[in-house]
């Protein structure tokens, strides 16, 4: 989707506030010291007016409150109550978003159910340049502990990232190339935190310098590092789901087999990262230039354990096998630069450039035991130049040009995909028009995809067409209603296309299909939004029919002693809706605290995915249930505090070979505390679980295998000078 309204063109700031929702989809959703739907009479008087800048889109350095770009913006205080150790379980709270959760070590989001190569995960609007899309056990490259701020776009974001963002964006700002000076000519910031629930420690750092003058250029020293360390972490029971057991294991079976069952602890989900970055920025009037360079060392368990006939093994030794293989650990090492600049001037038709490299050369090892499994390689970079319009009175634009080379490698006995490369270039442009109160938005993008498998002497390539329009309209100064239409196509990855062998971290022999071919999204989405004194509504459907979607089914086969996935193409439909609500319930005066502001919020999202012509309308595998949260608050200047429920409904309507998965209740608090505010500082107590409930994702492969973490209390102290 693309942006359907220009900011210029509000003309009330509390409408194009409360407009803000998405035609994407998706809510807007600010620091937890403000609603996520913000209003003039909404915000207490202690609280600054919403005027973040969202960047993610075609018309970016819009403010939340002049544009309906389909945007959730997280901020330091929401990073800080929700920061997980990856970026999935740290953001899969947000409305419509899940996650794959293959352990603490591997958490890549999902979109309203979609995710792999159908999400961009971006760093500074450029990809992670990893292997995280191959497989859920592949973590994503991007430290979440050093975010200053996350934006999301659901729904389509094709015409300006390309294909791999037709499911929507994940985009992550960790400030590691400066775009302004700090103040006083040095800031940074401290982070240390502790959990019980698998007694994790992390620690985080970062500052930025001024190291004077180069002509008119000011030269800005950027620095951070990043560490986390945690054990195997609790769970309530037994790692093994009850509806798992009762396929295995007959009901008169004999009750101690269940001694060999993991019981209250998640084995094998041990984790170690360090990360840190080092760069220089030059800062002009009218722009920047930065360079950095970042290096990432992760390890981590893959849990949950892995069984079949270990690929042939004599029987005899099946037993030592097993226990070898069922040891899995990765060890992740990426070394990453980038060059971001930025220039707004008089440039003729255009008034700002944006001109973004990353290059990365990534290596994960997959470890048996002791024993080196399999090694992924992936070096590839991308670029993009982004062109901003001058427009005129009543319309703006944007083109810009996108070019990504990937050269993907894995040695070893389970090489299930054989070595790639794959070039991607794309050229996009978008236009707006205000016409009264109706805005109109009209956009296309143009992409050649190549993967070349020189092995298997097999070459494909794709010629792609993505077409967006949008209408807006304000209904009056408390109601707006958009809707948006497109038409996409997306073309299948090399994974797809070229996977053959087994897969000991998904325990799955894995089998491409080199015949597939584009598949095509024709798909309307809708939103409905309304605010008025202290109340905020936003509710957004999208239906979505795809021609030829591609997903990995289990067939029932087996392979080498382990069940086949195989990618396959057929018809397709996502329907679905998110809605939220706040409310701003009042505020209280009180001697030892002041003014306390008191809010009320729910949210509530839920997504179908079925295929079309399957006999019986079978539904696809690994989509999100029903979910809700509901959430009480109180803030102001001193303290925040928070309570809320975290629902997700049972999951019956499952693929062939799938297992359904219960409901679950799950009751989270936060507390945070700032007793010197001159000071910056803060210190943040978080329980998440206490209830200690088991919980499964049903997004996730191991969902069956592997609960989520049960009762965690976590104590963080934060400082910024």
């Amino acid at each position: 989707m693309l942006v359907a309204l220009n900011g210029k063109i509000c003309r009330k700031h509390t409408i194009c506030l409360s407009i803000a929702a998405p035609l994407l989809g998706g809510a807007i959703s600010t620091a937890a010291t403000t609603p996520a739907l913000a209003f003039a009479a909404v915000i207490p008087p202690h609280e600054d007016r919403l005027e973040e800048i969202v960047v993610s889109g075609a018309f970016e350095g819009r403010k939340l409150g002049e544009t309906i770009l389909g945007a959730t913006v997280l901020k330091k205080e929401d990073l800080n109550r929700q920061l997980d150790g990856s970026i999935g379980e740290t953001l899969r709270r947000q409305p419509g978003i899940s996650s794959t959760f293959f352990g603490p070590g591997a958490s890549r989001p999902l979109i309203r159910g979609l995710g792999g190569d159908r999400i961009r995960v971006l760093d500074f609007g450029l990809g992670s340049i990893d292997a995280s899309a191959t497989s859920p056990d592949h973590a994503v490259a991007v430290e979440p502990a050093l975010a200053e701020r996350i934006e999301i776009l659901r729904g389509t974001a094709m015409l300006m990232y390309g294909s791999s963002a037709s499911g929507g964006v994940i985009n992550v700002f960790d400030g590691r190339i400066p775009t302004a000076a700090p103040e006083g000519g040095f800031e940074g910031a401290f982070r240390y935190g502790h959990s019980s629930v698998d007694n994790g420690d992390e620690l985080t750092g970062t500052f930025n310098a001024s190291l004077g003058t180069l002509g008119e250029a000011q030269i800005i020293a950027h620095g951070d590092i990043s560490f986390r360390q945690t054990g195997d972490y609790k769970i309530p029971g037994f790692s093994e789901s009850d509806a798992l057991h009762e396929q295995e294991h007959d009901d008169d079976s004999d009750d101690e087999e269940d001694g060999d069952e993991p019981f209250g602890i998640a084995e094998n989900s041990a984790t170690k990262s360090t990360s840190g970055s080092a760069g220089l920025s030059f800062v002009f009037n009218d722009g920047f230039f930065g360079l950095n360079l970042k290096t990432l060392d992760s390890q981590y368990g893959v849990p949950g354990g892995h069984s079949g006939e270990e690929h042939g093994s004599d029987t005899e030794d099946a037993e030592d096998a097993e226990d070898a293989e069922d040891a899995v650990t990765i060890d992740l090492d990426q070394l990453r630069f980038d060059m971001h600049g930025e220039l707004e001037r008089d440039l003729g038709l255009f008034r700002k450039a944006k001109l973004r490299f990353g290059y990365a050369d990534y290596e994960h090892t997959e470890l048996e035991g002791s024993e080196i499994g399999t090694r992924f390689f992936n070096e590839g970079f991308e670029t993009r130049l982004d062109l901003i319009e001058k427009g005129g009175e009543n319309w703006s634009g944007a083109t810009g040009l996108q070019l990504r080379s990937r050269d993907f490698s894995a040695i070893g006995a389970e090489a299930f995909v054989p070595p790639t490369q794959t070039t991607q270039a794309g050229l996009y442009s978008v236009k707006e028009f205000a016409v009264g109160r109706l805005q109109l938005e009209i956009g296309g993008r143009y992409e050649h995809t190549k993967h070349s498998a020189d092995t298997l002497g097999i070459t494909r390539s794709f010629d792609s067409i993505s077409l967006s329009s949008g209408a807006g309209y304000d209904l009056s100064d408390a109601a707006f209603m958009g809707i948006s239409l497109f038409r996409t196509d997306r073309a299948p990855t090399s994974e797809a296309l070229y996977s053959s062998g087994p897969h000991l971290a998904t325990n799955a022999f894995e089998r491409g299909n080199t015949e597939l071919g584009l598949e095509t999204a024709l798909g309307v989405e809708a939103t409905f939004t309304y605010g008025v004194g202290t109340l905020n509504f936003v509710i957004n459907g999208f239906f979505t029919s795809y021609d030829d979607f591609i997903y990995e089914a289990e067939t029932g086969e087996i392979e080498d002693g382990l069940p086949v996935f195989e990618f396959q193409a057929n018809d397709a439909r996502l329907y679905g809706f998110e809605a939220q609500i706040k409310l701003h319930a009042g505020t209280s005066q009180t001697r030892a605290f002041g003014d306390i502001d008191w809010h009320i919020d729910g949210q509530i999202d839920y997504v179908r995915a079925k295929l079309k012509a399957v006999a019986g309308d079978p539904d696809l595998p690994r989509i999100p249930p029903l979910s809700a949260l509901f959430g009480f608050e109180a803030r102001n200047d001193t303290f925040d505090l928070r309570t809320e429920i975290e629902y997700a409904a049972q999951q019956n309507r499952i693929a062939t070979f799938e297992l359904p998965t219960d409901d679950y209740l799950l009751w989270n608090a936060y507390l945070t505390v700032r007793p010197f505010t001159a000071k910056n500082l803060s210190i943040e107590l978080r329980g998440t679980n206490l209830g200690n409930k088991d919980a499964r994702q049903h997004t996730s492969f191991l969902k069956d295998l592997l609960p989520l973490p049960g009762r965690n209390f976590k104590v963080s102290l934060r400082a910024e000078f």
